[in-house]
């Protein structure tokens, strides 16, 4: 046979009360801190954000008199805001005629320790990659930043073949990294010895991103060129 406790009601003006009261109005503080410090910061964050881009651009595409950004989709071609989707926007650079030079654009995937992010700039003329700037890792400090500086690794975004397929739907080969010293055709990378992991985030990155852009860059070409002129 059980025997049921009397439940004790919490009474007003008890400690638990008062706790409780304590930690409420500290949760209420540090939430309303946390909301005015994003507030205050954010054009900050963004102004950086945006300097960091700017050069990211003009590293990869250093003969550009001019650039535009412009979000790709299905249906056409649209100038780029601030809160454009990363994923969707490009970079167009132009010379003094307004001819392109150059398409930019972001490529991410995770590495060893985060996210590593890229610019590349893209020819159409080519259809190949034939320029890579780390923008952001956080990788292991003489190991993966090796992608940062290793000249026989940058030699791989020459010209990285990125060909649209013939139905021009997706890239005719997927951008894939290799083991060192193994690459034999154009739309390989040649990974760095002892930083494979991070060599092989660039390559995925470069992959996704442009099996979604390459052949929206193409069906669209001739409204970008038109923004130049």
């Amino acid at each position: 046979m059980s025997t049921e406790l009397p439940v004790q009601p919490i009474q007003a003006g008890s400690p638990s009360v008062s706790m409780i009261r304590s930690l409420g109005l500290v949760s209420l503080i540090c939430g309303f801190s946390v909301a005015i410090a994003y507030q205050w910061t954010k054009p900050y964050v963004d102004e950086n954000q945006r300097i960091t881009t700017e050069r990211a651009v003009r590293a990869v595409l250093p003969t550009a008199v001019q650039q535009k950004a412009f979000v790709l989709g299905a249906s056409g071609v649209v100038p780029a805001a601030p809160d454009s989707p990363a994923e969707s926007t490009v970079f167009v650079g132009y010379d003094g005629a307004g001819r392109i030079v150059g398409i930019a654009a972001r490529g991410a995937a995770r590495g060893y320790a985060d996210l590593v992010q890229v610019m590349y700039a893209y020819q159409p003329a080519c259809g190949c990659i034939n320029a890579v700037k780390v923008v952001k890792m956080n990788e292991t400090p003489g190991l993966g930043d090796k992608v940062i500086k290793d000249p026989d690794f940058l030699r791989n975004f020459e010209a990285l073949d990125a060909r649209p397929n013939a139905e021009g739907a997706a890239l005719a080969n997927p951008i894939v990294t290799v083991k060192h010293g193994t690459k034999r055709e154009a739309w390989q990378i040649d990974a760095i010895s002892g930083a494979t992991v991070t060599s092989k985030a660039i390559g995925r990155g470069l992959d996704q991103s442009a099996e979604r852009l390459v052949p929206l860059i193409h069906r669209h070409i001739a409204a970008l060129e038109a923004a130049g002129r």
